[in-house]
């Protein structure tokens, strides 16, 4: 029988772990198994230029590599279990694949809000036809919109609307600032007066206790006792791991999937995960596992992943350099850019301004520092190009840079 390879999950993660499989040598068969009955596409544009109406769907597709170009597509269809002693896995239209290899790139969902109140008119935006029929929503005349999360989805929703010209755009989050999260206080501030300057209204500080309608949301009650007019609510709450089919087989799927440092799954050799995820140590920093959801990520682990199945497969095992990616992502919102290159979550306790004024200037480039036990782990800019520019110079320190031990 013909040695084959199950890849979990059809997005861009997916596409690039077929890819990357032929680029290590595997000549065997690869199927790719995925949920959305399209082609993998392109994702960061869903909450922008789709949802603005400049970008149509055949400019999101990817193109699979020639090298590619005999993988097996089985869209349509879901992952819904598996057995890895076994080496099966079960689809949801009643059948099982075997394997000699896996590869799980199922990606994340997002995160719902569990508040009292109608379900019509609340949204997410994940996949293509979410972006479909949110869009269809702001494009009515008089609409007032509620972002429920100042994250980077939810920044990038509410700008696009303010660019549509909704009547009304408020965001909400239970932090005092946009993105405190990923970027900490100094950055927070300078993002919320540039969307203030833009239109966007602010609720922070407080959550959602429920929403208001009976057919369809009216209005979202807050915890404070506030309630916000809504014709249309967007919940930008996180993500969850899709491991569910997963489960029953002994590994760590508390966030994502836990790997080891060659991204292989409960230390089997036959099985890695790819794409957001994956819960990896980064060799770069301190070792500790954690999921990335940056755009940089999917195609990052299917390299590495990729090389490290193969030469299992077919009898290379080698000791490997383990897995030390530089994360990196970028998010348009309004007229700016924010461009990350590093870590920035480990370095919140020390951020310095590199270029720029944070507080100056709500037009004007910003390029900050992020830094642990003294040493330079990330730096974001915001701002236009000239910005973003000013951060890739910093990619090659940040590239040649030992591990960080502390």
């Amino acid at each position: 029988m013909t040695a084959r390879i199950v890849v979990a999950g059809a997005s861009l993660g997916g596409l690039r772990a077929a890819e990357q499989l032929r680029a290590a040598g595997w000549t065997g068969a690869v199927t790719v198994v995925g949920d959305e009955p399209h082609m993998p596409y392109n994702r960061p544009p869903l909450s922008k230029e789709v949802l603005a109406g400049r970008a149509p769907f055949a400019s999101l597709a990817f193109t699979p590599k020639a090298a590619a170009a005999d993988v097996e597509w089985r869209l349509g269809t879901k992952v819904v279990g598996a057995r890895l002693d076994e080496r099966t896995v079960a689809l949801d239209d009643g059948s099982t694949l075997s394997y000699d290899g896996l590869v799980a790139a199922t990606g994340m969902r997002p995160r719902r809000l569990r508040c009292p109140g109608p379900l019509t008119g609340r949204h997410t935006v994940r996949t293509l036809a979410d972006a479909q029929g949110l869009r269809d929503e702001l494009t009515r005349p008089g609409v007032r919109v509620v972002v429920v999360g100042a994250g980077f989805i939810g920044c990038e929703v509410a700008a696009t609307a303010v660019g549509l010209g909704v009547r009304e755009v408020t965001v909400v989050d239970p932090l005092p600032l946009p993105m405190a999260g990923p970027l900490g206080e100094l950055l927070g501030r300078a993002l919320r007066k540039r969307h203030e300057e833009r239109g966007v209204r602010f609720a922070l500080g407080t959550g959602v206790a429920g929403f208001e309608g009976e057919d369809r949301v009216t209005g979202v009650v807050l915890d404070d006792g506030r309630v916000l007019a809504a014709d249309v609510v967007v919940e930008s709450v996180g993500s969850l791991a899709n491991v569910e089919w997963l489960e029953g087989n002994g590994i760590d799927l508390s966030d994502g999937v836990l790997t080891d440092e060659q991204l292989r799954i409960g230390r089997r050799p036959e099985a890695v995960a790819v794409g957001d995820v994956a819960r990896f140590p980064n060799a770069r920093y301190d070792g500790v596992p954690r999921r990335v959801e940056h755009w940089s990520i999917p195609t990052d682990t299917a390299k590495h992943a990729a090389k490290a199945l193969v030469a299992h497969l077919l009898g290379q095992d080698r000791e490997a350099a383990p897995f030390a990616p530089l994360p990196t992502f970028w998010s348009d919102q309004h007229d700016f850019r924010l461009q990350s290159f590093g870590a920035p979550v480990l370095g919140l306790e020390d951020v310095r301004v590199l270029e720029g004024d944070p507080d100056g200037d709500p037009d004007g480039d910003v390029l900050v520092g992020y830094h642990r036990a003294d040493r330079l782990v990330a730096v974001v800019a915001l701002g236009g190009q000239a910005a973003a520019r000013g951060a890739a110079r910093y990619r090659a320190q940040l590239l040649q840079q030992p591990a960080l031990t502390a």
